[in-house]
């Protein structure tokens, strides 16, 4: 791709890496550069050095943009430990991560709001997620919340406001829904924005090590809250991974470092920690702490501050911290996580936009290491499907669907075509009968035979009446799911939701679609030269068996990949 005038959002650009992926943008001559961090003071920051890095470059070029990506724009500036103090907040958070993608909760969002608001061509994607969701400890969440159930036991009868409250930040610390969220509206925003080139920078969790690395904040080893990084990291490779096999889509690609990252700066200064400076304390020998029976983890008067703060020389390595010569010297020797340099990666990323072959996308390396589908498994297929319509024949049965696949509008599309093909036999005569016959004659099918009626209600999906208001079920249907209530509000609106999702619709608007459907197939079969025998389509002819049958799973299968856009990208 060709960088040139391209509109770049750089994610995480005041960090190492994402300062070094726009120095090296630079050499491309794009059209204005998009840097964002967490906070204004660091977006501003990164802006300012660029610009002084850039005197020529135009004032336009660089624009700075702060918040964080995770949550909807009204949270964006807020710290998160101040959203998990609100009530008020954890219940936006617990319904962005938990509620299905509607619009508004995609509209609402963070990064939603950037895209639409820049349009990028590309976006390279530097924040450390696995980091930023995996650090927020759902372990200590639990051990709180477990923690409040025993108190809560003990104590019945008393106010359960604790109880709720650990529940709820449990809630939002939950890595899969988090995760998944981010990639659904990364995915969505990206695609509305139109945005061409998606490059994420991920990590492997462990600088590279195995389970045997003795880098921990004090827990067991490995960590589990170093171990749940790596975790989130390879779930969100291979949500990226699904990504790139979307159509609609941008290009993906992962670059994933798999050693320490440095460096920044080497300086003499003031040590900060998470952006603050280490306040010295001192403890006399005269003053030691006795040890009896408890240890106080936190104890405010055990040491009397000297009102300075610690200084000596360090190594910035970025949103990663600062490190001292033996720390970085110890962790960057050989045989440990040793490093790699923020411009090196960024070589990488703008050399892979730039349709290179770096040999470092992790999606084009899983891409050429899955198993795909198999000439041998082709070449039986027809066999398979002629074994099957043989026991159907023997036994007097017709094989349509038993709902344990999925979805259940997989199901209700079987079960519609096949009530078209007994009553109708063929795609032509269903096109040209009108909507409202086709609509008495499959009510009239299911009055009359009771084992078809029974299959269909027995698998869990109902069939809708053509007034729209009665439904012949069973016991139990599957749309809608469930969601914590078994009775919910019916509505017109939501009757048409319930009969596209999983129930077979016998009303006149179905029946209407249905002949579009199969209007639309024989147009483009019939469009098709009879000396057509070239490999430039599979549907042809022969494939639909001259329109002279109606095949239900060949008909879902069309439906699925060009009606509802599911078509597979890649072998």
């Amino acid at each position: 791709m060709d960088i040139k005038d391209k509109t770049v959002l750089v994610i995480g650009g005041w960090g190492l890496v994402g300062s070094a992926v726009c120095r090296q943008f630079m050499e491309e001559r794009p059209r204005r550069i998009i840097v964002t961090s967490l906070t204004e003071r660091e977006a501003r920051d990164a802006v300012g050095a660029l610009r002084a890095s850039y005197p020529d470059a135009s004032p336009k070029m660089f624009v700075p943009w702060w918040g964080n990506i995770f949550v909807r724009e009204e949270l964006k500036d807020i710290p998160r430990e101040k959203t998990l103090t609100s009530a008020k907040y954890r219940s936006m958070i617990i319904d962005d991560i938990l509620d299905e993608l509607s619009g508004p909760v995609l509209q609402r969002s963070t990064l939603y709001r950037l895209t639409q608001r820049y349009k990028p061509d590309i976006v390279v994607d530097c924040v450390n997620s696995a980091t930023a969701i995996a650090y927020q400890d759902i372990f200590q969440s639990s051990r709180q919340l477990v923690k409040e159930i025993k108190d809560a036991k003990r104590k019945r009868g008393v106010s359960n406001e604790r109880l709720i409250e650990a529940t709820e930040k449990l809630l939002c610390t939950l890595y899969v829904p988090q995760l998944i969220r981010h990639v659904q509206i990364m995915y969505r925003s990206m695609q509305l924005a139109g945005t061409r080139m998606y490059v994420k920078i991920g990590t492997s969790g462990t600088g590279g090590m195995g389970l045997n690395i003795p880098y921990t904040h004090s827990e067991e080893r490995p960590s589990r809250v170093l171990l749940s990084k790596s975790a989130v990291a390879g779930a969100h490779t291979l949500l990226l991974f699904l990504m790139g096999r979307t159509p609609d889509a941008p290009i993906t690609k992962e670059i994933k470092p798999t050693a320490a990252i440095a460096w920044k700066a080497i300086a003499f200064g003031e040590v900060k920690r998470r952006g603050e400076p280490i306040p010295l304390e001192d403890c006399p020998l005269s003053e030691a702490v006795h040890l009896t029976r408890k240890l106080s983890l936190k104890m405010p008067k055990a040491a009397h501050p000297r009102g300075d703060t610690l200084r000596s020389v360090f190594i910035d390595t970025g949103e990663n911290g600062s490190f001292s010569r033996g720390e970085f010297e110890a962790i960057s020797t050989p045989g440990q996580m040793e490093f790699v340099t923020p411009e090196e990666i960024a070589e990488s990323t703008v050399f892979e936009i730039k349709a290179g072959n770096t040999g470092n996308d992790i999606i084009n390396a899983l891409d050429n290491a899955t198993l795909s589908p198999t000439y041998r498994a082709g070449f039986m297929f027809n066999g398979a499907l002629a074994a099957m319509k043989k026991l159907e024949q023997e036994h007097g049965v017709d094989s349509v669907a038993f709902e344990m696949l999925g979805p259940p509008r997989l199901s209700k599309l079987l079960y519609e075509a096949h009530l078209l093909k007994i009553c109708f036999g063929d795609l032509r005569t269903v096109a040209r009968t009108e909507s409202n016959i086709l609509s008495k004659r499959l009510v009239d099918l299911i009055q009359a035979d009771d084992q078809l009626r029974s299959q269909i209600i027995s698998i869990g999906i109902p069939i809708l009446l053509p007034d729209g208001r009665s439904l012949v079920r069973g016991t139990a249907i599957k749309i809608p799911p469930y969601r914590g209530a078994q009775d919910i509000p019916i509505t017109a609106k939501r009757i048409d939701q319930w009969a596209h999702d999983g129930w077979v619709d016998l009303r006149e608007k179905n029946m209407k679609l249905w002949r579009e459907r199969f209007g639309h197939i024989i147009h483009d079969v019939e469009g098709l030269s009879d000396n057509e025998t070239s490999s430039r389509t599979m549907h042809n002819r022969e494939y639909w068996k001259n329109l002279t049958e109606i095949d239900p799973g060949k008909i879902c299968g069309w439906i699925f990949t060009y009606e509802e856009k599911g078509r597979r990208m890649k072998a």
